[in-house]
Order: structure tokens, then sequence, then C-alpha cells
């Protein structure tokens, strides 16, 4: 990722969350200011700005863009003992208060599941995935926890793993993260954690149809349901696929986001094959 400039505009970090390029966001917010609004921008997790130098040799060789309430002092102070620890820093203009006036999504901090001794989510679920459990791990990747760690056991051991490792289960049978009704879990995590956009609802729909047998829902879930049940044959380590799914669903989602009306013809001009 090129470097930073010091103040990072909504739209520009806007259209880098979601993706594998996103930088490292921390929300410097004061207790007081972050309880009355407990909403993390996707991704983010808290920090104090006060004792950045501590803290500031852990974010080394990465981007980082931090959050205060207005993005002033604090945000500013932060990302300048940043750079001068060697870190490429900036700060989000209009800090929490303008990312919310625009409408754009917050994570309740409610929500997330906690953290271990690393600072990671911990999940685990059946494995030899499909789609719902590859859909996930990438939602929970690139909006929830860059560093999240996936578990797949057999299915008849994914509650069990959960009670005796403190990790949270997913995509079975009677726990919080499952199929509701004719929703799809992925559907139940784009609902619970605030991330209901345009291009998430797209990409829901084309998920829940390749999951729940109904290719129909939408025209792109049989090409998801096809190359999935592929990359499920190519590989059979179960992390080995989620890393290439996890690029599938990038595709995915900067169609669903950037190209949905976009469409392709051959040939591309009948005049000039004449000539």
């Amino acid at each position: 990722m090129p470097a930073l400039n010091p103040s990072l505009s909504l739209d520009i970090l806007s259209r880098m969350i979601g993706t594998a390029d996103c930088p490292v966001l921390i929300d410097c917010r004061i207790d007081e200011d972050f309880d009355h609004d407990p909403r993390l921008l996707p991704t983010a997790i808290r920090r104090s700005a006060f004792d950045t130098a501590d803290w500031a040799a852990d974010y080394m060789g990465r981007s980082v863009v931090l959050y205060c309430h207005k993005g002033l002092k604090l945000s500013q102070g932060a990302a300048a003992w940043l750079r001068h620890c060697g870190v490429d820093a900036a700060v989000l203009e209009g800090g929490f208060v303008g990312w919310n006036a625009a409408a754009l999504s917050l994570v309740p901090e409610a929500k997330l599941p906690k953290r271990d001794g690393e600072g990671r989510t911990v999940w685990v679920t059946r494995s030899r995935p499909k789609i719902d459990r590859i859909a996930c791990p990438w939602l929970i990747r690139r909006f929830i926890d860059p560093k999240a760690v996936f578990l797949f056991v057999d299915p008849s051991e994914v509650q069990a793993v959960a009670d005796r490792f403190n990790v949270v289960p997913f995509d079975i049978e009677n726990v919080h993260w499952s199929h509701r009704g004719d929703q799809c879990t992925f559907d139940t995590m784009i609902e619970e954690f605030g991330l209901t956009t345009e291009p998430l609802r797209r990409l829901a729909k084309i998920v829940r149809g390749a999951d729940t047998g109904c290719p129909d829902l939408a025209p792109e879930s049989a090409g998801l349901l096809a190359a999935s049940l592929g990359l499920s044959q190519i590989y059979e380590d179960d992390l080995a696929q989620l890393e290439k799914g996890l690029e599938l669903y990038d595709a995915f989602y900067r169609w669903a986001r950037d190209a949905a009306t976009e469409t392709h013809n051959w040939p591309a001009s009948q005049a000039g094959d004449a000539a």
C-alpha cells in the first residue's frame, strides 16, 4: 500500500474498507465519547491516544488510520506520535462524528466476540466449508477483524470445541450466528453487525441462493455455487481453501459494489469487424 496522506477523507476510507488493502483502523476516542455511542468503524480497534508511544511498535510496517470524536487533537496527536516512531499514520477527516453523519456503516461493540490474548476473535465451524462457511469468514476478515482465526472441526464436535476452547461457533444449528428462517448465516451477520449496505445486501442474496438450494434467487448464485464446489474439490486443506475463497469473495464484492451494472458483449464492434 502506498504511504497515506496525513489526513484521509471519508470517501477514500469507505472505499478501502472491505478490501484486503484496508489500513489498520484505530478508534482513539476518550471513554466518555465512546460510551455515548459504543459503535466502531468496520475493523476498528480501541486504543488510548495518551499512550501511543507505548504501542506504536505494534504497527511498524503497516498503514494506520486513527479517528477520535471529530478528527482533531486526539487522533492528530496520536498520528503524529506514530509517524515520529516510523509508522505510516493518517487521521480520518471529521472523525467519528463525520463518519456517522454520512450514514456509513458502524459496528456495535456489544456484538463483537471477546478477543484472545493476541487480540484476535476466534471462530469454529464445520469442516469442509462450501459457501456460507467461506462467505462468513470473508465478511469477518474484511469488516470485523482482519486477524480473525477460523477453526474447522468435525460437525459433531463444533459446539464442544466452542465450549472447551471458549471460541465462537457459527453456521450450526441452535447457535447465535446461524441461519434464521430462510436467511443464511451471512445474512445474520450483516444484520447483526450493522453492515446492511447495498453491495453487501446484493452479495448476501447471491450467497443465500447458492447456500440454500435456490440458485434462481440471483443470476450469479449458480456461478458462486459452481466456483465454491470447484474449490472444495481442489483443496483438501480447509484453511488453504479458505484463503483462496477469500479471493473469490473479494471479486464478488467488488462486482457488487462497483460493476453490477456493467455488461460485456461480444463482438465489441460489428462495424470494425466488417472493415
